[in-house]
């Protein structure tokens, strides 16, 4: 090889090597902080953060949630995450089962809600997501009951306005199968209790047994409902509590929103045994409350309604039950106290 054709050739590799060295990195995105992995709550937020390579000016990173669908982080009006100068990026989301970032370009508009995530492509240049594998929180919180699988709370929540701390040990299962749900602790220091199905049911009918719920506090609330946590007029609950009135009733079926005069029917609950009903078809509710354990739907209730009004269309809802305190009284809790669910059915 003459001197000529080797300087040539060495020229060709030295500008190869400058060319590779000066191309800009493929864009990249990653996390290096978790939030913890949780049921979707409104009133929660958790850090997240990351890292993103390839980043020019102008670019952003774009945070989604999931509960029943993916939703964008922290807040639908402020969707964007900055990425500083030391290509790291820091937010805050609220809890989800998976927890997703895209890096994107500027004028990127993203959905409020989405079914799935977008791919990599166009406006969006690079895509990452982490997936829970169904546990609630860092530990197996979840147990079986009436033939299905329930995730237990673990986090504070704010059912009817009222902050209330869940304490998982307070819903278990004894050997009859029955469900117990407790409120313990003392006055100012209340520990909840929820559980909720791990998936939607849909359209269909509904049984709740309970084993005497007649002696609650006014200030002590049981609920029965099946709730989409990301979209609160998908809601549909039978309620016990007197809401901290001694003389008020002390139950009441309620399609959301409550405010609503003719989407709540309030009634008196029977002590002892009593069966709770819904039938849920498609524009029509309707709610029987029956003494004692009853299986059959053609029985004579102590209370019955039917909503055609505001009925909701089936989504990402799951039944919940939930005790819990309602603090907004002038008669506050004043002992511990418990609900027992003797049984729970569903018939599509």
């Amino acid at each position: 090889m003459n001197a000529h054709k080797a300087v040539l050739i060495y020229s060709s590799l030295l500008f190869l090597r400058c060319d590779v060295a000066h191309r800009p990195a493929a864009p990249s995105i990653e996390f290096t902080k978790l939030p913890p992995f949780g049921a979707g709550s409104s009133s929660k937020l958790e850090a997240i953060e990351g890292r993103a390579t390839g980043v020019r000016a102008g670019q952003k990173i774009v945070l989604y949630a999931r509960s029943g669908q993916w939703w964008v982080q922290p807040l639908a009006d402020h969707p964007f995450t900055a990425v500083q100068a030391d290509f790291s990026w820091r937010n805050k989301t609220h809890p989800g089962s998976a927890y997703a970032a895209l890096l994107v370009t500027d004028g990127y508009r993203p959905g409020i809600t989405i079914e799935t995530l977008p791919e990599k492509g166009g406006a969006v240049l690079a895509v990452v997501a982490t997936e829970n594998s169904g546990v609630v929180g860092t530990g197996e919180k979840t147990l079986r009951f009436g033939g299905y699988r329930w995730q237990i709370r673990d986090q504070a929540y704010e059912p009817g306005g009222s902050r209330n701390d869940y304490d998982p040990s307070n819903a278990w299962v004894d050997r009859a199968d029955y469900l117990h749900l407790r409120i313990t602790g003392r006055p100012g220091q209340w520990k909840s209790a929820e559980v909720n199905l791990t998936r939607s049911l849909g359209y269909g009918a509904y049984c709740f047994v309970l084993r005497g719920v007649s002696h609650l506090e006014p200030a002590a609330v049981f609920t029965m409902t099946t709730q989409d946590d990301n979209s609160p007029w998908r809601e549909m609950d039978i309620e016990l509590s007197r809401w901290g009135e001694p003389d008020a009733r002390n139950a009441q079926f309620v399609i959301q929103p409550y405010y609503i005069p003719a989407n709540t029917v309030r009634f008196e609950t029977p002590a002892g045994v009593v069966t709770f009903m819904m039938r849920w078809e498609p524009g029509r509710a309707s709610f029987r409350a029956f003494r004692g354990a009853v299986s059959r739907w053609n029985l004579n209730p102590v209370r019955e309604h039917v909503f055609t009004s505001g009925v909701p269309v089936p989504g990402h809802e799951s039944v919940h039950l939930n005790f819990y305190v309602f603090d907004q009284v002038s008669d506050p809790l004043r002992r511990p106290t418990e609900v027992i669910v003797e049984r729970f059915e569903y018939l599509p």
